[in-house]
């Protein structure tokens, strides 16, 4: 009965820790380093819609949306209407997408990446916290602090940037929706993507 008990324990805080944030709920307060060594947290943008992209410079699925010119056109559009755009890198030192903060700056600004700030999560405390799984993943937050999508970027799962044009993008339709106050129709999606690598 003790081991019965000590093993629904044990699964129970599993359950807590792993449970991820919730559409419609409040988005976790977190702060991280930014690329430029400055703390960045969440609360910094209070009142802002806010984009969360968790990404991997060596994920061929980033690399698709990077290359392709997508993810920056899309970054350059909605920073431009105020919206904050946070990219955050949880893979842990000597893992994929974890070149040296130095190295990883370079790749995605020589994307011409146009987000807002880039920060590193390397203990994944702020991935985890957010459930996030693949990269890329977005989430965006609305003015209130209120989560109002996660999941993916797009329709497709593929690493083949043709693919784009015939997509639906699930994260333009969701910024759209939260900048004119109105209901996101898909709130939530299944990310697809390179496995972030805690």
């Amino acid at each position: 009965m003790k081991a019965l008990l000590a093993a629904f324990a044990s699964l129970t805080l599993g359950l807590l820790t792993a449970s991820a944030v919730t559409v419609g709920e409040p988005a976790p307060a977190f702060t991280l380093p930014s690329a430029e060594g400055k703390p960045v947290s969440l609360s910094d943008f209070k009142g802002k819609v806010v984009v969360l992209e968790w990404t991997n410079v060596g994920c061929p699925f980033v690399q698709k949306h990077y290359n392709s010119g997508n993810l920056p056109a899309l970054q350059k559009k909605y920073t431009s209407k105020g919206v904050v755009w946070l990219a955050i890198c949880s893979s842990a030192p000597g893992k994929q997408g974890n070149e040296g903060l130095d190295q990883m700056v370079a790749i995605h600004r020589g994307w011409h990446a146009a987000d807002t700030a880039y920060l590193s999560d390397g203990d994944g405390k702020v991935g985890r916290l957010y459930g996030a799984k693949t990269t890329p993943q977005l989430f965006v937050i609305d003015a209130k602090g209120v989560l109002r999508y996660d999941g993916a970027i797009d329709s497709i799962p593929s690493a083949d940037a043709a693919d784009i044009p015939k997509a639906e993008s699930y994260i333009s339709e969701a910024l759209d929706a939260v900048l004119a106050g109105q209901p996101v129709k898909t709130a939530s999606t299944k990310s697809y993507g390179c496995s972030v690598k805690y």
